[in-house]
């Protein structure tokens, strides 16, 4: 118990992030501009409720040409708040283009 619980402090101060409440999502930038049409928030874990963990988690989402979302690929943020990230980046849908996009999505986690 001791040694997830300094696992758990150690990720909290490496990633150097502020405390946390809310999930806010933005599509920072992408290569295509393709619109998005349904966003699903991340759900706070209550692991990260529970360290005060939040910051800013930076994923690109591979998107079909029917703009569903087929894969999420982390660039940076807490592992914790990554995989909650994650989670919901695969329910968003995008707009049909003619092939394949990768679309850079920032989501921070303030309270």
């Amino acid at each position: 118990m001791r040694k997830q619980y300094a696992l758990i402090l150690a990720l909290v101060f490496c990633s150097c992030f502020g405390p946390a409440g809310l999930a806010q999502s933005q599509q920072s930038s992408n290569e295509t501009g393709r619109k998005l049409l349904r966003k699903v928030d991340p759900r706070y874990p209550d692991i990260a409720k529970k360290m005060n963990l939040g910051g800013t988690v930076k994923v690109i989402a591979v998107v079909a040409p029917d703009g569903k979302v087929t894969k999420v690929e982390p660039v940076g943020g807490s592992p914790i708040l990554v995989e909650a990230a994650e989670s919901a980046i695969t329910q968003w849908k995008f707009a049909p283009a003619g092939g394949e996009s990768k679309e850079t999505v920032e989501l921070h986690f303030t309270p």
